[in-house]
């Protein structure tokens, strides 16, 4: 009997090695990967290249022209204007980073530590994302109401005596522009930060109160340093999406300040299309650069 198993587990054994000289085995990696490859590369990778060939073409009033022309981005990175626009956009997400960093640590901070229960957490988020269920377009133009000249804050601050008159960088301003980006993306901050306070291990607070640690103490060197790959998460939300934004830039701003986005809104509508490809192809690589240095700073890996 035992040498009947033996021979039964040899002739097994050949089987499985035949199996792998006829197929490789990295080749079944490569086949689960063939439906994910494919989908990525029809709707990222080949709008991309399409973008990146476009932004060499010719163009005028009638139409485009293909051709490898590198006037596009002579005339783009050439341009005071851009370089000026390209600031601009730079200034309002550095802006707007901090503050939703700020305000989202907190949040997330009394939600994950200060309420106990789970029931109670989840209905305080849920709460936090009801807003998000509405269009963001709605939502900006919310604040018009409350910022205008005639609104609710500068009625209230007349009717009080504070200010005799309304004030009138309220509304129609870059303090509107990155007032209403703050309230349009501090969820994108709140839940990767929630999300990595949560998976703390609390017997750590404990050792660190047992070694006579204060709170702020725990918090500086326990929490923040745990919390570093949801803040950089966050960070790459917030920072890719005020990039990319121009609506919010167009109406709060009243069309008195400019964003990269905007711009190539713009030549696009003048019908400028390699423009924009070239405006479009210089933005990505500014944001991946960006990107680049969060993932030097913090390896978002460990929250992966």
């Amino acid at each position: 009997m035992a040498t009947i198993a033996s021979s039964q587990a040899e002739q097994q054994s050949e089987q499985i090695s035949r199996r792998r000289i006829g197929r490789p085995a990295w080749a079944a990696s490569y086949l689960q990967a063939t439906p994910l490859i494919l989908i990525l590369g029809f709707f990222f990778i080949l709008p991309i290249a399409m973008i990146a060939v476009v932004s060499f073409w010719d163009y005028d009033f009638a139409g485009l022209y293909p051709a490898f022309l590198t006037m596009n981005y002579t005339d783009t990175l050439g341009s005071w204007v851009t370089w000026k626009t390209y600031l601009n956009t730079l200034k309002f997400t550095v802006t707007v980073w901090g503050l939703t960093l700020f305000i989202g640590f907190w949040v997330a901070y009394f939600l994950a530590f200060h309420v106990r229960r789970t029931t109670t957490q989840m209905i305080l988020f849920l709460v936090c994302t009801v807003p998000f269920m509405t269009s963001n377009i709605i939502r900006m133009i919310s604040w018009i109401p409350v910022l205008g000249r005639n609104g609710l804050v500068n009625s209230a601050l007349v009717q009080m005596g504070i200010v005799p008159q309304p004030i009138e960088w309220l509304l129609y301003s870059d303090f509107a522009v990155v007032l209403a980006m703050v309230h349009l993306y501090t969820l994108f901050m709140v839940t990767p930060i929630f999300n990595t306070l949560m998976r703390i291990d609390r017997s750590l607070f404990e050792a660190a109160r047992d070694a006579g640690a204060s709170g702020w103490q725990i918090l500086w060197n326990v929490v923040v340093p745990l919390a570093k790959p949801g803040m950089a998460i966050g960070s790459i939300f917030v920072v890719t999406l005020v990039m990319a934004d121009f609506s919010t830039v167009q109406v709060m701003s009243g069309g008195q300040s400019a964003s990269v986005a905007l711009m190539m809104k713009n030549q696009m509508s003048l019908l400028q299309y390699p423009a924009a490809a070239a405006n479009a192809v210089v933005l990505l690589v500014v944001v991946l650069l960006m990107v680049a240095a969060i993932l030097r700073v913090v390896d978002i890996r460990k929250e992966l």
